[in-house]
């Protein structure tokens, strides 16, 4: 349903962090920063998130739970939620995405996808 009322645009933003990462060790990670923008015309809540992470010989990992850093943020129509949090994997180059789970005003219930994003130490991409 392509409906003006829910419409969210999400955006991240990761970041490689080199003095929590032990390359040795197989463990590289990661913060990244989202940005959930309500861009329908109602308020929504944020109910749920599920994350897939790909590392770079293509083990999964999928994050389900409740909310987004113990919060279930309301974003009205023109407004935005910010956090960050953060993710570790076994390679030094990977993949992130996924989708929450909103709820409207009016009740009803509609997915925001997370567009896929890489996860890259530095230097590991040219």
């Amino acid at each position: 349903m392509n409906d003006d009322r829910y419409e969210i645009r999400v955006t991240v933003t990761p970041e490689f962090l080199a003095g929590e990462s032990d390359p040795g060790e197989s463990r590289y990670a990661f913060a990244y920063t989202v940005e959930i923008r309500n861009e329908g015309r109602l308020p929504a809540q944020l109910l749920s998130r599920h994350w897939v992470i790909t590392d770079g010989e293509r083990r999964v990992q999928e994050v389900r739970g409740t909310g987004v850093v113990g919060e279930q943020p309301v974003i009205a129509p023109g407004e935005a939620y910010s956090y960050t949090s953060g993710a570790v994997i076994e390679t030094e180059v990977g993949s992130m995405q996924g989708s929450y789970r909103m709820e409207a005003e009016d009740g009803h219930q509609f997915v925001a996808e997370i567009p896929a994003f890489t996860l890259a130490a530095r230097n590991a991409l040219h």
